[in-house]
């Protein structure tokens, strides 16, 4: 269950009259989501997400998060859309939270992507990377390289209760990755979080993308690194390279990688793996028992880690044979 915050009919009232949605029919929460309390709201307009920010959504990076949904869906990405209420604000306050009604997407999320998924994943991702390149904020990414040692220290030898000496080959993996990492690749907008659950689907195409709470200015790269490390497993922890294969040449059809990017490839793909497992293990130790979320469990990206490890060239991955 994802509602930390519960909001009373009198206040939601108050708050959409704000908003020329006409009147409010019923609400509810959502579920699903880690980081805010959402609800679904039925109004005369049509369903719309109602967005409370909770204390991990940094307030200051909220203006970049909207404006960034704005701008994308006026360039034509299936994305949500923040409602402007009658003075033109994106961005309120409703329970002692920030909050934001957000247009609803149709679609449903696949929890066992296809090679037809992860093609149309590709596509989409291109097209983000292409029109975010007009967006003027920026946002740096506080979970690239840099961010990682101090998560890595903060759990210390507890990573070692998840897998004999894991916090040692953490360490050496580290370093390998803070002296490799490339500095020099293409820059833009990503959506550094796009797990499958964030990618809705009506049938094999996209309705839309959602959860921007991650979105950055880092290499494009690594964005598609994200997705080889979340799209293109097996629950077995085999990598499927067919799938990589769909994902990278769809994209690539629409904005081709620079020979440095192709080689850069396996050192980004290790690097998102060490950051989600750095933050799943972070997580895995330190929610409390009785915490509304379950933490994912780390070892899932310890092996996707290791698969990295041993990858010679973007070949491995689908790419340049």
């Amino acid at each position: 269950m994802a509602v930390y915050t519960e909001v009373a009919d009198d206040e939601l009232h108050a708050f959409m009259a704000g908003y020329d949605l006409g009147n409010v029919l019923s609400f509810k929460g959502i579920a699903e989501g880690v980081e805010n309390t959402n609800y679904l709201i039925h109004t005369d307009a049509g369903p719309q997400i109602l967005t409370l920010y909770e204390k991990r959504v940094s307030t200051k990076d909220l203006p970049f998060f909207l404006g960034l949904m704005e701008h994308l869906a006026s360039s034509g990405l299936a994305c949500p859309v923040p409602v402007r209420d009658r003075e033109g604000q994106m961005l309120r306050e409703l329970a002692g939270r920030p909050a934001a009604v957000i247009s609803f997407l149709e679609g449903l999320w696949v929890r066992r992507p296809t090679t037809d998924h992860c093609a149309a994943l590709g596509q989409t991702l291109a097209k983000l990377h292409i029109a975010g390149k007009n967006f003027a904020m920026n946002r740096a990414n506080a979970l690239s390289v840099t961010g990682w040692r101090p998560l890595y220290e903060a759990s210390g030898n507890g990573a070692d209760t998840i897998a004999g000496a894991l916090h040692h080959e953490l360490g050496e993996e580290l370093d390998a990755l803070e002296k490799g990492w490339p500095r020099d690749l293409p820059q833009g907008v990503i959506h550094a979080d796009l797990f499958p659950d964030n990618v809705f689907f009506l049938g094999k195409e996209i309705s839309g993308v959602i959860d921007f709470y991650f979105a950055c200015n880092d290499a494009l790269a690594y964005d598609i690194a994200i997705c080889l490390n979340a799209w293109c497993f097996e629950p077995d922890a085999a990598f499927n390279i067919t799938k990589a294969r769909a994902l990278l040449r769809a994209y690539t059809a629409l904005r081709p990688f620079t020979e440095e990017e192709l080689e850069a490839l396996p050192i980004l793909a290790r690097g998102a793996a060490m950051r989600f497992l750095l933050t799943r293990i972070y997580d895995w130790l330190n929610t409390p028992a009785e915490a509304l979320v379950r933490p994912k469990d780390p070892m899932e990206y310890v092996r996707k880690l290791r698969f990295h490890r041993g990858v010679g060239s973007a070949r491995d991955y689908g790419l340049g044979e």
